[in-house]
């Protein structure tokens, strides 16, 4: 980030406090004390110049992502709604729909810092100390696999971490390269031959897109919302007949703890494939076998190789899926609770 927008917002506040001609002048005001101005001055360059002392680790980061940012950004920084997604999105911007994400078009990491530091939380920017904004990146770098899960994120190994897409940015010379369209008389009239539509944006997510079926219901003054509530209506059903062999309280936690597992996987009746496969009947299933999904080459490995989703090798996995398995493209950080994952396992044996 520049340094010019600093030196403009602390020349602004000190016109609007008073300079001493306009004190003197209109007995407006006063000047700005240094450490008003210093207050303004909180951007960070490439360079790491403007950092604060500090370090945060992934951990620690998950939890405070969890409190204070995944309400907008998602558990695994994926997004809610049409709220900023955080990660994914590598190798998607020379397509129609690129994700621009932290880990796929962000060139600097000192973009991140200066912008969490200086804007959030949402409602409550300024409220985070140094070290919990080192954490925050550091776990918003893992969730892109730019960083391992012992990463400790610090202003001594800040400038040393690489972002994918640092080379896809080059410096705005229009002035130049495009004089020529500025000086030219402009073109008020049948200025092309034909005029055709490039993108629609629908592509883009920001148009509601009606479908027959919908506009049907609609016509037809049928509920909307009874066909919504059909899956998990169906998907409760499944859960409370599977529950009379097991613990139903723990079948009953393990479905709250699965709300973290819900941005990326389906479960019950009719369940699909979303970012990451379906888990219905996944206790006793071989690994990588779902029908349809496209599993990361370790993992279609290891179920070529004879791994069965036991309830012990799932537990092992869903406490930290990234040592259980290197390579793995699940995101998840992992359960640090042996009673969620001891739930969650309960609720997905519900559901076979």
């Amino acid at each position: 980030m520049s340094k010019f927008p600093k030196y403009l917002a602390a020349g602004v506040f000190a016109l609007t406090c008073g300079s001493p001609l306009w004190a003197e002048g209109y007995g407006l005001g006063r000047v700005a004390l240094p450490e008003e101005i210093a207050a303004w001055d909180l951007d960070v360059s490439p360079d790491g110049t403007g950092l604060p002392p500090g370090s945060g680790d992934v951990w620690t980061g998950e939890e405070i992502f969890a409190d204070k940012c995944a309400a907008c950004h998602g558990d695994f920084a994926e997004g809610v709604g049409n709220w900023p997604k955080l990660a994914g999105g590598r190798g998607t911007l020379d397509r129609e729909d690129p994700l621009k994400t932290v880990g796929s078009y962000w060139p600097y990491l000192s973009t991140g810092w200066d912008y969490i530091n200086r804007s959030m939380p949402f409602g409550a920017a300024q409220t985070l100390e140094p070290d919990e904004v080192y954490a925050i990146l550091a776990y918003i770098l893992y969730s892109n696999d730019l960083v391992d899960e012992d990463f400790t994120l610090s202003q001594e190994n800040f400038t040393s971490v690489a972002m994918p897409n640092a080379e896809g940015f080059f410096v705005d010379d229009r002035l130049t390269s495009e004089q020529h369209f500025w000086t030219a008389e402009p073109c008020m009239q049948d200025c092309k031959e034909t005029v055709e539509i490039t993108m629609r944006a629908r592509v883009l997510d920001v148009t509601p897109e009606e479908t027959a079926a919908s506009e049907a219901g609609t016509e037809s003054g049928a509920d909307t919302t009874e066909t919504a509530e059909a899956a998990p209506v169906a998907q409760e059903e499944q859960v409370e007949e599977a529950a009379l062999l097991l613990d139903p309280e723990l079948v009953a936690q393990g479905a709250t703890v699965f709300k973290k597992c819900k941005a990326c996987h389906r479960v019950g009746e009719g369940a699909k494939n979303s970012t990451g496969p379906a888990l219905n009947a996944i206790v006793g299933a071989t690994a990588g076998q779902v029908d349809g999904f496209r599993y990361s080459k370790v993992m279609a490995a290891a179920g070529e190789d004879g791994l069965i989703w036991t309830e012990a090798e799932l537990a092992a996995f869903l406490a930290k899926p990234r040592a259980y398995m290197k390579g793995t493209k699940m995101s998840f950080a992992g359960l640090r609770k042996e009673t969620d994952i001891e739930a969650i396992v309960a609720y997905l044996k519900s559901l076979e």
